[in-house]
């Protein structure tokens, strides 16, 4: 994975019967990103390389769901063996789905209720390696095996889950767990809206 750095992307005559005197010259951000998903990198090293990118992607944009959209593709088109990746929001009392990368999901989880709920309940991060012994289970995707959930805590307050599906048993460890925890606050604390 790589970083690319930032550049300027001139936009040139905004209409064509615009005359040479007035062309509009416009500044735009680009960043580019060269995702690749592999299992031999070391997770430590994957996990650092995400969190600059998510620091990039984050930066200037005060918008939640904005920021939330592109965690969630940044994790599902960087990690190897994950085929889903997203958030459940805390809205009136239980989980509502937010943005994600996967295949359609479940709509609303009851706190206690599966991994997601019961990782909300509990505050806290929670690792299956077999997702079908897990008492409750919601299954969403028939194909999903192991599933790690961090919680989301905004002052000390709730406001959703991190999820992350895979199709192989015990996918997630507790490198994972460490990484994910990281990338989660970074995402909290780049997500001024919720200050």
């Amino acid at each position: 994975m790589q970083i690319d750095d930032w550049s300027r992307q001139v936009a040139t005559d905004q209409s064509a019967d615009r005359s040479a005197h007035s062309k509009v010259m416009t500044f735009q951000k680009v960043m580019t990103f060269q995702l690749e998903k592999n299992e031999t990198d070391p997770k430590a090293e994957v996990y650092a390389q995400l969190a600059a990118q998510l620091r990039s992607l984050i930066e200037g944009e005060r918008d939640f769901i904005a920021n939330a959209a592109n965690f969630a593709s940044l994790l599902y088109h960087s990690l190897f063996a994950v085929n889903w990746a997203g958030f459940y929001l805390l809205k009136e009392g239980e989980l509502v789905l937010g943005p994600f990368q996967g295949l359609p999901a479940c709509l609303r989880i009851a706190i206690g209720k599966g991994v997601c709920g019961t990782a909300a309940e509990q505050r806290q991060t929670i690792l299956v390696d077999n997702v079908h012994e897990f008492p409750g289970h919601i299954a969403c995707d028939s194909a999903s095996n192991s599933e790690i959930v961090v919680p989301l805590i905004a002052n000390e307050k709730l406001i959703g889950v991190l999820d992350l599906d895979s199709p192989l048993f015990a996918r997630f460890d507790d490198e994972d767990a460490r990484g994910l925890n990281e990338l989660a606050e970074i995402f909290v604390q780049g997500s001024s809206d919720l200050k």
